[in-house]
């Protein structure tokens, strides 16, 4: 890794972490400098806004969301590729920092209302939920396959137990996940 991408990676978990604790509005790019040791013209070198920050972190989602849409799209639809979806989606929520943006976005959820970047990633998980479920799927149905997605997300919120680790959170989810998926 390049210093210019180790920096960068420094900024974006140094922001994450203070956007979390503080809340995104409370926390300046004078404290993000600060904690890092820089100075706001380092900080502004590879961002030049809070905006840009969590764009920065989001964007990698989006590119993930991208590649798994275009994946189950390619496919035929069928169980074996929503179940396949749906693993694949567990795998990547693992992977980065996905539940720190998560939990970023679930407190500061005025802060980011409306925001471009939180719209993409909605629109992406609409269009994931569409491979989810046929055209004339009865309500149940539908809204069982969706809280497929949910429930990998939930994992993350309602277990917060520190006694079970990552891959038991992870795999708990999974098990949930694929028993919602209609049969």
């Amino acid at each position: 890794m390049s210093e210019n991408a180790d920096t960068r990676t420094r900024i974006q978990e140094t922001a994450l972490k203070l956007f979390i604790e503080q809340g995104y509005e409370a926390t300046s790019l004078r404290e993000i400098a600060e904690a890092l040791g820089v100075t706001k013209a380092a900080l502004y070198y590879h961002f030049k806004s809070k905006d840009e920050i969590i764009t920065s972190l989001v964007e990698d989602r989006q590119y993930a969301f991208a590649e798994l849409i275009e994946w189950a799209r390619s496919q035929p639809r069928t169980e074996e590729t929503r179940r396949e979806l749906v693993r694949r989606y567990a795998d990547d929520l693992r992977r980065g920092r996905h539940h720190e943006i998560m939990h970023l976005i679930e407190r500061n959820q005025a802060s980011f209302k409306g925001h471009p970047t939180m719209e993409r990633v909605r629109h992406q998980m609409f269009e994931m939920l569409t491979i989810l479920v046929e055209p004339g799927d009865p309500t149940a149905t539908r809204l069982r396959n969706s809280m497929s997605l949910f429930a990998l997300h939930a994992s993350w919120f309602l277990l917060r137990d520190e006694t079970i680790s990552d891959d038991e959170r992870r795999d708990a989810a999974l098990e949930v996940a694929l028993e919602l998926l209609h049969r």
